[in-house]
């Protein structure tokens, strides 16, 4: 899948779970955070397509995705994606 492809399954994904995912420009790379109780995944536009659908399957995982059907190619995905930051972490 390209990663364009991919960051339209995940922005399902995340609509599936009821938090917004926004993209905007600044200093950041992007992550999940909740402001006035919404939750919500920031993601800097300016990164390349791979990248923004890495940071976008990240905080996914990190919200939860146990009780959500994702297709295998996806949920695939995101398991490489925490193990490379689990590594780049060490």
């Amino acid at each position: 899948m390209k990663a364009e492809e991919i960051i339209e399954e995940l922005l399902d994904v995340a609509r599936q779970i009821g938090v917004t995912v926004r993209f905007e420009k600044g200093d950041f790379e992007g992550g999940y955070c909740v402001l006035r109780d919404q939750r919500l995944v920031l993601i800097n536009k300016r990164l390349m397509p791979s990248r923004k659908a890495s940071t976008l399957a990240l905080a996914l995982q990190n919200i939860g995705l146990e009780t959500v059907f994702l297709k295998p190619a996806i949920r695939q995905f995101i398991e490489d994606e925490a193990v490379k930051a689990s590594r780049e972490a060490r």
